[in-house]
């Protein structure tokens, strides 16, 4: 698996990598809070975004139920338990670190994401995943016009745009709806997260007159704070259109690679949105 886009900068924490964690991280099953700690440890299973590892004296007494199935992860063992919190049990929940993973993972606990309800840093909710320290995610306005098209059919057309720049994977380019082909549009129920920028409150499928291509743009209405230059914007997968950037037409990004990139990153309905 190729894990950053070509002429991208790569991703920098080899797997197995463990830091710590300097932001208070808690997580939920309903309204109970499962664990609460500011010990996190960020464990790299593999090379694109870490996890957390959490002191299993910082999860609730009680949350974690041994289901006597020991497994050799990339990083080391681990010991497989479910958790069991606020009337559900879930199987299959969390890892628990034996003596031999790196660093002080050893007596630490890594969840399954989806085995949480909610998940906050400090007091801000995270999507998908724990965010990478070392990803970038820069919105930048730039004036050269970008022109998007499928089937040789022009979708959008637009004089300037907001530049999504993140580590690894390929350029965004946000335009305003108004220079997009709202006729060749169809609204679609899929809802994605991000982990930088948030939940989509849009995604479109594009009817180009000879196919229709399911899913092919989306919007974030309300982004997060950080990300707020692309709020309202409209953004198309480069992978499977035909991108002009300041006249010049871009290589789509590699199908493959990127599919398999969400694979590892995406918890949402379908997959996720960059």
């Amino acid at each position: 698996m190729t894990d950053t886009a070509p002429g991208h900068p790569r991703p920098i924490a080899p797997v197995g990598h463990v830091e710590p964690v300097p932001r208070r991280i808690r997580a939920f099953v309903g309204g109970r809070a499962v664990l609460d700690t500011v010990r996190a440890r960020y464990v790299w299973e593999w090379p694109g975004y870490p996890q957390y590892s959490i002191p299993l004296e910082d999860v609730a007494e009680g949350a974690l139920r041994d289901e006597e199935h020991v497994q050799r992860l990339t990083p080391g063992t681990a010991r497989r338990h479910a958790l069991v919190a606020d009337g559900v049990s879930r199987p299959a929940a969390a890892w628990v670190w034996a003596d031999d993973a790196p660093g002080d993972l050893a007596g630490t606990v890594r969840f399954e994401w989806d085995a949480l309800d909610a998940w906050f840093e400090e007091d801000e909710e995270v999507f998908v995943h724990p965010r990478n320290p070392y990803t970038r995610v820069d919105a930048l306005r730039s004036s050269r016009p970008v022109r998007v098209e499928r089937d040789g059919v022009v979708l959008a057309d637009a004089p300037s745009s907001v530049m999504v720049f993140e580590t690894g994977l390929p350029t965004r380019y946000y335009l305003d709806r108004t220079h997009a082909d709202l006729t060749r549009l169809v609204p679609s129920d899929t809802v994605t997260a991000c982990p930088y920028k948030g939940r989509t409150s849009a995604y479109w499928s594009a009817d180009t007159g000879t196919a229709t291509h399911k899913d092919l743009a989306w919007s974030y209405d309300f982004p997060t704070r950080q990300l707020a230059p692309i709020a309202g914007l409209v953004c198309f997968y480069n992978e499977r259109v035909d991108t002009h950037v300041d006249g010049t037409l871009l290589p789509r990004a590699a199908p493959a690679d990127r599919a398999a990139f969400e694979a590892a990153r995406t918890r949402t309905d379908t997959k996720s949105a960059t």
